[in-house]
């Protein structure tokens, strides 16, 4: 049975990692009575936005104008763009839902984190027969976490896909593998992660981790068709262990790693 065991110390920084609060205070983002995200108080008067017919200000935060949710969201993002307040440009809606889980709209990815908008991403983490544990090592271009150490297959997930067509997608396009490749394909859970965005001063990841688990057969190997992965390896649990302490993977990855392999999911299986 495959065990990762990484010590106390470390998984209490991984949980202070995982849910840590912004950098400076923000106050919600509102549409239509819903939170939908949460933003830097001066955000839109810094993109010029303040005053305008897009969002308003209020007692209790920023409100998107009437109208057209996504075509509101479009506006503003294109104005944090011009701003040079948005992230990497995706040309990639993501969907935007109020607290309750009620549709509201979608947004490009690239304002997503300017926003505090929640975002879903899928996962899997694949095990070899022996029991060692299949990763890639982040492209080292990716604007996020470049060269880092990371689950088989990660990313977010657009609003045009359910879960299960963008964990098939991801499958395909970071790892060369089809789902009958994928022996034993399991849910495993989701876990929730609120933190700073590193590549983004004012940036802020809600995020829900959905991930999912497989074992790779023998002769089955990943191969990447997206040039977003440097590197596959298949390690053995000490290493991978080792790797986590130091520091070497994403805080993603090192939450599912933990969940799916660490000593609380191997009592449950036993």
């Amino acid at each position: 049975m495959t065990v990762l065991a990484p010590s106390a110390a470390w998984r209490a920084r991984l949980a202070a990692a995982a849910n840590a609060p912004p950098r400076r205070p923000r106050v919600p983002l509102w549409c239509g009575g819903q939170r939908i995200g949460s933003v830097e108080p001066d955000l839109f008067e810094r993109a010029g936005l303040a005053g305008g017919t897009l969002v308003r200000a209020a007692a209790e935060g920023w409100w998107l104008g009437e109208g057209d949710a996504t075509a509101t969201l479009g506006r503003i993002a294109d104005a944090l763009r011009e701003s040079g307040l948005a992230h990497v440009w995706r040309h990639e809606q993501l969907a935007v839902r109020g607290e309750g889980g009620t549709s509201v709209g979608t947004v490009e990815r690239g304002v997503a984190r300017a926003l505090g908008i929640a975002t879903d991403a899928v996962h899997l983490t694949a095990l070899a027969p022996d029991g060692a544990i299949w990763v890639q090592q982040r492209a080292l271009d990716k604007p996020t976490d470049p060269g880092r150490w990371d689950t088989l297959v990660g990313g977010l997930v657009p609003a045009s896909d359910s879960l299960a067509r963008a964990l098939e997608r991801e499958t395909w396009e970071e790892a060369g593998l089809r789902p009958p490749q994928l022996q034993g394909l399991r849910a495993g859970g989701r876990i929730v992660t609120r933190r700073p965005l590193p590549e983004q001063d004012h940036g802020y990841v809600v995020e829900v981790l959905h991930w999912s688990a497989c074992t790779l057969p023998a002769g089955v190997e990943p191969s990447n068709q997206d040039g977003e992965v440097a590197a596959f390896r298949c390690m053995a649990p000490e290493e991978v262990t080792g790797r986590l302490e130091a520091g070497e993977f994403t805080v993603d990855a090192a939450l599912i790693l933990l969940a799916a392999h660490g000593p609380e999911a191997a009592s449950q299986q036993a």
